[in-house]
């Protein structure tokens, strides 16, 4: 039998790697970022410290504002759609039926496709005049808008387009669902308690943990995820600037106008912004389980 003091080594040895790559991968970049951030540079000239200057500027920024409040819708709207999605699935998947390993392929295969090449089919899909997106609602009598030119629909179909990738979260739905004991439901039916009851008492209390989970890891990525549609559907527009997103302003001004240091600025605010979001929802989720486990 190993003994505490050996225990307790043998973990910190497991976890070497790991600690490692996280000082070196996010630990240190983000100091890095952090410090840049206080400086006007651009790569090529040496470095100006400016302070907060960089911090002032942003916050007077319509661009910058703008692409705050698009970020924000995105994720408003994203999340919650991509996360009840993930859980819909798993809810209607997670029985052994004919068929049932095809049909989860189907819900993972979009999270599978290169992000470029995703991008580029939706730029097909939302097309106003000929993509099938438009002429099914024809088919049914409804006037598609134009996705690609109104500010309000570029954001509803870029929301839209990430709803289709939800392979990962489905995956962990799938298996969360499939680890609740089915002793509970048929406790649950003897007691008499519906669908829905035994929906709202059972399954989705023992399954927070895991939807708390996916709501926070699409709250850090739904930062990330917004850049390549918006670049290659949408190229941040329709004007005035509907669809850039903070990912697209922060390329914009750290490789295209190499302001670097600017670009570090708003990657900092991103970054806290990102940690107040995941700290009220962990909040919410929180007072939510407690409030419904039986």
């Amino acid at each position: 039998m190993i003994s505490r003091p050996g225990s307790r080594v043998a973990s910190w040895v497991l976890l070497a790697p790991f600690l490692l790559g996280v000082f070196v991968l996010v630990i240190c970049p983000a100091a890095l970022t952090v410090r840049l951030s206080l400086f006007d540079a651009d790569l090529i000239t040496e470095p100006v410290g400016r302070g907060l200057g960089n911090f002032n500027e942003l916050i007077h920024d319509r661009i910058f504002l703008a692409a705050m409040r698009n970020s924000l819708l995105f994720i408003a709207g994203a999340v919650p759609l991509r996360a009840v999605a993930a859980l819909g699935a798993a809810m209607l998947l997670h029985r052994s039926f004919l068929g049932a390993a095809s049909y989860r392929t189907v819900v993972f295969v979009p999270t599978a496709i290169p992000d470029v090449a995703f991008a580029l089919a939706w730029l097909w899909i939302l097309n106003p005049l000929y993509g099938p997106l438009n002429l099914a609602l024809g088919a049914i009598g409804i006037d598609g808008p134009a996705w690609l030119s109104d500010p309000w629909a570029a954001r509803l179909g870029l929301i839209l387009m990430s709803v289709f990738t939800i392979g990962e979260g489905f995956l962990i739905a799938l298996a969360t669902r499939r680890d609740i004991p089915a002793d509970l439901y048929e406790l649950a039916s003897l007691e008499g308690a519906g669908s829905w009851a035994t929906l709202r008492r059972v399954t989705l209390p023992l399954m927070a943990p895991t939807l708390v989970l996916l709501l926070i890891r699409d709250t850090i990525f739904s930062f990330q995820t917004s850049f390549v549609p918006a670049l290659v559907v949408t190229d941040g527009g329709p004007a005035p600037y509907a669809t850039t997103f903070l990912p697209l302003f922060i390329y914009r001004n750290g490789f295209e106008y190499l302001r670097f240091g600017y670009a570090a600025a708003a990657t900092v605010i991103m970054l806290g912004l990102t940690a107040v979001l995941i700290a009220v929802q962990y909040r919410i989720m929180r007072r939510w389980r407690y409030a419904r486990v039986v």
